[in-house]
């Protein structure tokens, strides 16, 4: 919901409302909390503030309940009396809804969303196969190979035949790119072979997600884009993986553009905590990297987790605006987290921090946002807004209806499998086979004996001889007849 200077208001108590200033969106932002007290209704009230604002909306909905941003809501049961509760109505409150693009990686509840082997990387792929150290080294110089030899690495098929023809082949490689073991190889190959069961096989390929489509507008606000994440969510690997992949694109493709009035595009991470679990840290730094330079791009990051200890504090320390809602303290582990978590604000003197994070009923939070200068603003509690669009999810009627109707409609629906490495390879082998073949047939043709060749010989040059002889009577009789007729003879 935006006042009348157009900044989302998204919290209110008694003595305050509380407002995310457009311009420091970039700088990121936390909503954590448990299961239960409010997060996913908080994230809804950001992002439909945000595309009001007419900036592009990223989601990933790991339950399905973020699909009813597409819906208008009402003014019914609970959220009437919050609107009442808050004095929203004089503000100008009303049910509505906001364009939105539905995504799946499955492409069952949304457009397919892509991408190539190449534009994943070794880094990010070997990560998604599980693969140590030494591992990863050697995906990274089939890689390398690939890209010396005019490879295309698309899809899956594509690197399983590359691993496979390395394998066949290691000699032709092992001076230039150095030794690859087989049991290293075959353990690629086996990584490849379950991440196409866990349903790989559909994220990578052409045509990819190109990322202006997820910069869209529509009718003066943003799209929100939604990831359907409900089965994605059974491979974490490979939804912490694609959420990393979808930043680092972010940060290679868009331009240097500094601080904005507004960003260009929020993205809005739930179940974070799949991104940094037991990331080597050669990831985590990557990750921190492009957390804290792709502001510069005009990217705000929100990461949506169920504790703030699930972020790596290098990350953590670059997520400017926080909500905060209850978290559990029951044994000594979540009291610590919980004073982590307290002393991460800035203290408010009307109350006890730490008290009040265990404290908090369903729909209250500990916000604290970043002020015009990019400081935070003193601690708040109070009780989140409701939001103006449905809670819940949609019919997987309503859900189809706007799939139709998307701009985008067809554009990534049809896959496309265009000459790559699968199929130079598989030329390639096709090839030697048959000129081994070939040579193997040459080599098992009989060879004639002396005598054989000798006996040979003689019926050729009988032949002929028999064959000159004839031709030269026949030549004979033919002139005769000819000066007989010419000379009057009978």
């Amino acid at each position: 919901m935006l006042d009348k200077e157009n900044r989302p208001l998204i919290a209110r108590n008694r003595d305050a409302s509380l407002y995310l200033l457009p311009s420091m969106c970039s700088r990121h932002g936390l909503v954590a909390g448990a299961t239960g007290t409010g997060k996913t209704v908080s994230l809804q009230v950001i992002a439909e503030s945000l595309s009001a604002l007419g900036v592009p909306v990223f989601i990933t909905d790991i339950k399905g309940d973020v699909s009813g941003i597409s819906q208008s809501g009402s003014l019914g049961g609970k959220v009437g009396e919050r609107v009442e509760s808050l004095g929203l109505a004089a503000d100008g409150f009303e049910p509505q809804g906001c364009p939105v693009c539905f995504w799946d990686v499955f492409g069952e509840q949304g457009h397919p969303l892509r991408t190539t082997i190449s534009e994943m990387g070794p880094l990010l792929l070997s990560r998604v196969l599980d693969l140590n150290d030494t591992q990863g080294g050697v995906l990274e110089l089939l890689f390398r190979i690939a890209d010396d030899n005019g490879l295309l690495l698309l899809d899956l098929k594509d690197l399983r035949k590359l691993t496979e023809y390395i394998s066949q082949n290691r000699a032709e490689f092992t001076a230039s790119h150095g030794n690859m073991a087989p049991t290293t190889l075959g353990a690629i190959q086996r990584g490849l072979v379950s991440l196409e069961g866990q349903g790989g096989d559909n994220f990578f390929g052409e045509p990819a997600l190109q990322i202006q489509d997820l910069m869209r507008r529509s009718q003066g606000k943003g799209v929100v884009n939604i990831l359907a994440a409900d089965k994605l969510m059974q491979s974490p690997r490979v939804y912490g993986s694609f959420l990393l992949w979808l930043l680092s694109d972010l940060h290679e493709s868009l331009p240097e553009v500094g601080d904005l009035e507004q960003p260009k595009l929020a993205l809005f991470f739930d179940e974070a905590h799949l991104i940094f679990s037991n990331a080597p840290k050669p990831l985590l730094e990557r990750i921190e990297q492009t957390a804290r330079l792709i502001r510069s791009k005009g990217v705000g990051v929100f990461f949506i987790t169920q504790n703030p200890a699930d972020v790596p504090e290098t990350v953590l320390a670059q997520l400017g605006n926080r909500v905060q809602h209850a978290l559990r303290a029951y044994t000594p582990g979540e009291q610590k987290a919980v004073r982590a978590a307290a002393q991460a604000f800035r203290a408010n003197p009307a109350f006890r921090t730490e008290d009040a994070i265990t404290d908090l009923h369903v729909g209250e939070a500990l916000v604290s946002l970043l002020d015009v200068k990019g400081a935070p603003v003193m601690v708040e509690r109070a009780t989140m807004l409701p939001p103006q669009s449905r809670i819940g999810p949609i019919s997987p009627e309503e859900r189809q209806r706007l799939i139709q109707k998307s701009l985008l409609h067809g554009q990534y629906e049809r896959q496309i499998d265009r000459e790559s490495a699968y199929e130079v390879l598989t030329a390639r082998i096709l090839r030697r086979n048959e000129a081994m073949e070939a040579k193997k047939a040459a080599k098992a043709k009989p060879q004639k004996s002396l005598a054989e060749e000798i006996v040979g010989d003689f019926a050729k040059k009988t032949q002929q001889s028999i064959s000159r002889n004839f031709a030269n009577q026949i030549g004979r009789s033919l002139l005769r007849g000819i000066l007989g007729t010419l000379f009057g003879k009978k």
